[in-house]
């Protein structure tokens, strides 16, 4: 898929040398930020060849992964114990080795700040942490999700505070992360890579960085254009879902079934893309990249109002849920206050253990707030994380019995993960408020459901 010419020699004796490592698969990369995106990226760079140095400002993953242990749930412990078997995986939380890296990839959180205004912080304090140990010949790639510009504006200046110059010193790129936790179909390996440079010297150097270790490699002009294809992505991702989204308070008062709709419309073979409604976003993209991109607009005087109503359609979502969990229980008779409710799933999607910006948070924050009884099962979240934005909520997960469900005057299904059994669930709850549509194929007997 790659179009650069990897056989023509470069220019730049720096630039040269690092090409021949790289080709060679001797150059050490460090990537920085072990998380959801870096650590399977680490993985994937030293069963492709390259010494990985891992780094990350949290020692006690570091620790985990020196004694062969995962902080990760699709990750399992095995991964860790071959990868460091491999000798090609180097955890550290000493930015000194920097030094010792020919390519140094960051993969640092970007979240929204409380005016849902970028939060680069972690960026640029890893510019200041790397800024110190760089060295003349290293290619640095950002891989962070955030906006056009970014990389230019605010990391480029931070490196350049060790005095040398990007192009021509070191040299700079960045190429979005299209990790999807949990997806057993697509990995880092077969997923291709958009890769934008400073110029094209970085961009071939970055080229030959990710060819070796992933399926195709799609170089594009700029590193802003690089930059706006991962915000396009997950904009044109959280747009559809708002449509859908919106739809589902209109069929609900139609007394349509939204899914069964989308079922139906699904098998046109052309023109048409299904997407399924929800509680809300969560994750680390798709609930925060149209707003980088909406920030970035309002710096030129632009509105970009069909992002900013799905965006409003999106964050409406838990109290369209919320509305129809008290009127369910309404029919029964029942206050929120001082009812009993069980949430099943806080994690942001089916499958994974991750949990943020999960719709489970400002949910369940409103119904304490409300006088709810409320406990939580989430078989991959064994105890509430703390989470920035929801100080308050504390708890572990309550095993979910037979006795649990009937003790409860609502079991509210916010992520539909595959080990819960919904016929159980279904045949001892009183009330079933399901917003995933994960008790569609379950034996209708025991619980009321209301789709929500």
């Amino acid at each position: 898929m790659s179009t650069t010419k990897q056989t023509q020699r470069l220019a730049s004796p720096l630039a040269e040398k690092l090409r021949q490592r790289l080709l060679a698969r001797t150059a050490r990369v460090a990537v920085v930020g072990l998380g959801y995106v870096g650590l399977p990226l680490a993985e994937t760079f030293a069963w492709g060849g390259y010494p990985v140095i891992g780094f990350d400002i949290d020692a006690d993953k570091i620790a985990r992964l020196r004694r062969g242990e995962s902080y990760i749930g699709h990750i399992d412990p095995e991964r860790i114990a071959e990868l460091n078997a491999s000798g090609r995986f180097d955890p550290t939380d000493d930015p000194s080795r920097f030094v010792e890296a020919d390519a140094i990839v960051i993969c640092v959180p970007t979240p929204l700040g409380p005016a849902r205004e970028p939060d680069l912080s972690f960026i640029e304090s890893t510019g200041r942490t790397l800024m110190p140990h760089l060295r003349q010949g290293q290619l640095v790639v950002l891989e962070s999700s955030t906006y056009p510009g970014t990389t230019e504006e605010v990391l480029q200046p931070l490196l350049e505070e060790s005095g040398m110059v990007a192009g021509q010193d070191f040299f700079l790129a960045y190429s979005p992360e299209r990790e999807d936790p949990g997806n057993r179909d697509f990995a880092t390996r077969n997923i291709p890579k958009v890769v934008g440079g400073l110029d094209e010297v970085s961009k071939r150097l970055a080229v030959a960085l990710y060819e070796p270790i992933v399926e195709g490699v799609v170089p594009v002009s700029s590193i802003r254009v690089a930059e706006a294809c991962k915000i396009l992505e997950n904009t044109y991702r959280a747009v559809n879902i708002a449509l859908v989204n919106e739809l589902k308070g209109v069929f609900t008062r139609m007394g349509i079934d939204v899914w069964e709709v989308i079922e139906a419309a699904k098998t046109k073979p052309f023109g048409f893309q299904a997407f399924y409604p929800g509680p809300g976003l969560g994750g680390h993209c798709i609930p925060i990249d149209p707003f980088y991109l909406t920030w970035a607009a309002r710096r030129l005087g632009l509105n970009t109002r069909f992002i900013e109503l799905a965006g409003e359609v999106n964050t409406a979502m838990p109290q369209f849920v919320l509305d129809r969990l008290a009127e369910a229980l309404n029919e029964d008779g029942r206050p929120i206050n001082g009812s009993r409710i069980c949430i099943l799933g806080v994690a942001y999607k089916k499958d994974v253990d991750d949990p943020r910006e999960s719709p489970a948070f400002p949910i369940m924050e409103t119904l304490q707030a409300r006088g709810a009884i409320l406990c939580y099962n989430d078989p991959h979240v064994p105890t509430l994380p703390r989470m920035r934005h929801h100080p308050s909520l504390r708890m572990d997960s309550t095993p979910l019995t037979p006795d649990l469900l009937q003790q409860q005057d609502a079991v509210l299904i916010i992520t539909d993960h595959s080990k819960f059994d919904w016929d159980m669930i279904v045949q001892h709850a009183r009330l079933v408020v399901d917003t995933r549509n994960a008790t569609a194929g379950c034996r209708r007997r025991g619980a009321r459901i209301v789709k929500a």
